[in-house]
């Protein structure tokens, strides 16, 4: 079980942050934030998906304008992404956004923060001190690692909003490097009482990224640290993202929500087309949204273990099959029925 670290509980809308709730998966819209249309319909394809807080990106003021009515066709929490102007921030708070992320390294001015920030406390709105390695202010400690200049510019952020009475506070101290993210997070942890977003920033192309963040984010999360994650993928299906952070999650058991699929990789002991019968399950198991285990194996070695280790499984020989249901042996069925009658048993439950 893991020991999950203690935080501050805040809201993002009407999503709970930290504290001993569950870790929330969100992650940003790739459209042009002005074209509301086409921003609009991708926070509702991620909604539909599991995403539940979404982040947009707003480089300038017709963008913070047409948060307006983005919010009004929206229902998720939305947060504005703000970078170089504060003003930017102020509108976006106007339009009523469910959270701010503000980047220490482009916007330092200790007045125009004041200003987001009486701003934010006067609606209760949370902001994410978001620290890229890649946008770092200048440092008093030039000679210092890139993380402890994560750290550093993340506390000093911190303790500036303290100063101005305000607790609503989200952190996040991002890198593309893996050790780097580890590092920052772990030190940072150890320091403040606030929620932690974590991600592996610039991840990549999906295949590639996909085990970038999962590597990291798998990391810090088995160490308990961490209460909500976005997984960054160059892609144009932001739903992608989504579902790679819950597999995150439930390769952790810290979330469960669609089908686990259990497959055996293939090899010289397979006897019948395991690949492409694994591929057409997981395809089949997309249109399911109860928590299911669901097995797929080639051979006699693994395959009736993990089949009855499974909700429903099948044991694949050559020409012939085994259905497995909650560890009971249900019947043989020929290779032709291998995939109807697994799905058979996946709708019964």
């Amino acid at each position: 079980m893991i020991k999950r670290r203690s935080s501050r509980v805040i809201r993002v809308g009407g999503v709970e942050i930290g504290g001993a709730g569950p870790v929330v998966v969100q992650s940003m819209t790739k459209t042009d934030t002005r074209d509301v249309a086409a921003t609009v319909n991708q926070i509702r394809q991620l909604e539909e998906c599991g995403c539940e807080i979404v982040r947009v990106a707003v480089p300038d003021m017709d963008a913070a304008q047409a948060l307006v009515d983005i919010k009004k066709a929206t229902s998720i929490p939305v947060i504005a992404d703000i970078h170089f102007d504060y003003r930017l921030a102020l509108a976006a708070l106007d339009a009523g956004v469910d959270g701010l992320r503000l980047n220490p390294g482009n916007i330092s001015d200790p007045d125009q923060i004041a200003a987001v920030v009486r701003a934010a406390r006067d609606r209760e709105v949370p902001i994410r001190v978001g620290v890229n390695a890649g946008s770092l202010p200048r440092s008093s400690a030039p000679e210092a690692s890139v993380v402890e200049r994560m750290v550093d510019a993340a506390l000093d952020e911190v303790q500036l909003l303290e100063s101005l009475d305000f607790e609503l506070i989200k952190v996040s101290v991002k890198a593309f490097d893996v050790p780097t993210t580890i590092e920052a997070y772990q030190a940072i942890a150890q320091r403040i009482p606030y929620p932690l977003h974590l991600g592996i920033t610039e991840a990549g192309l999906p295949r590639a990224g996909a085990i970038r963040s999962a590597v990291g984010l798998g990391v810090l999360l088995y160490q308990g640290i961490g209460d909500t994650i976005r997984v960054s993928l160059t892609t144009g299906d932001a739903c992608e993202e989504v579902a790679c952070a819950y597999e995150i999650l439930k390769s952790l058991k810290l979330r469960e929500r669609g089908p686990i699929l259990v497959s055996c990789p293939s090899c010289g002991r397979a006897e019948s087309d395991i690949v492409k019968l694994a591929q057409e399950v997981e395809e089949r198991l997309q249109k399911v949204e109860k928590t299911i285990k669901v097995a797929v194996m080639g051979c006699v070695v693994n395959g009736p273990g993990e089949a009855k280790d499974a909700d429903v499984g099948i044991a694949c020989s050559k020409g012939r099959g085994v259905i497995f249901r909650k560890g009971e042996k249900l019947r043989t069925v020929e290779e032709a029925e291998f995939l109807g009658a697994l799905m058979a048993e996946v709708e019964a439950l």
